[in-house]
């Protein structure tokens, strides 16, 4: 049996618990017996060395130096670790460690017009592609898995050329924000740290993405593929 580790918490409106728990059964499934932790922390422990497999779904919060260390180090002897939306990639934003191992951070997400919204989340549910790139085509991830609508926050994420990008969305520019032209964002995006796999999916904000068929099976299959 491999160990998968799940590190679940932070900010309660991307149900960490819920979302969390959909993908048990899965990782049960392909040969993982689960931990589940709700602080970071646990990855200063010296067993992380013993872990195949981290699950992380943990929006901002924080981390100890000690603990992003100790990340880095499972990942870079072979750990996998994946995530989805905010529990990934707007993890930790005061750790500069953290964010240079992940290769993306959540910046913002478009919104509807102002005279539009409501003062809740719902203001930033647009509809938006994920737009599959060829490199999609082939991967274990994404194979046969074409570009796809979905109305929900659309994340834009600044990040670096070490990843290998599989989808991208691209986010308009009206008139009510500040930016001037359309930008193009990764979505999927997978990177080799060491010896350890790391894959993140953005789009994830409430369990109903979650439960959309293309989200779950790039995120049920990034489990298998990252796995040590």
């Amino acid at each position: 049996m491999k160990q998968a580790l799940v590190v679940r918490g932070g900010w309660d409106g991307h149900a960490p618990v819920a979302a969390t728990d959909m993908f048990l059964p899965h990782l049960e499934a392909t040969g993982h017996t689960v931990r589940i932790v709700d602080t970071p922390e646990v990855y200063a422990d010296d067993a992380m060395s013993d872990v195949d497999l981290i699950v992380q779904c943990y929006t901002m919060g924080e981390a100890s130096g000690a603990a992003v260390a100790g990340l880095r180090r499972a990942v870079a002897a072979g750990t996998g670790l994946v995530g989805w939306h905010g529990g990934i990639a707007d993890s930790f934003r005061n750790s500069s460690d953290y964010l240079q191992l992940i290769g993306g951070q959540f910046a913002t997400h478009p919104s509807k017009h102002p005279d539009e919204c409501h003062g809740d989340q719902s203001d930033n549910y647009l509809p938006y592609t994920v737009d599959m790139l060829p490199a999609a085509a082939d991967h274990p991830v994404t194979a046969g898995i074409a570009s796809f609508e979905l109305t929900t926050e659309q994340y834009w994420v600044l990040t670096d050329d070490l990843n290998d990008v599989l989808a991208t969305t691209t986010h308009p520019a009206p008139p009510w924000h500040p930016w001037h032209r359309t930008i193009t964002c990764p979505a999927v995006w997978t990177r080799q740290w060491g010896e350890g796999r790391i894959c993140v999916v953005t789009p994830g904000h409430s369990l109903d993405v979650l439960e959309h068929p293309s989200v779950r099976t790039m995120i049920e299959r990034s489990m298998v593929w990252a796995s040590r």
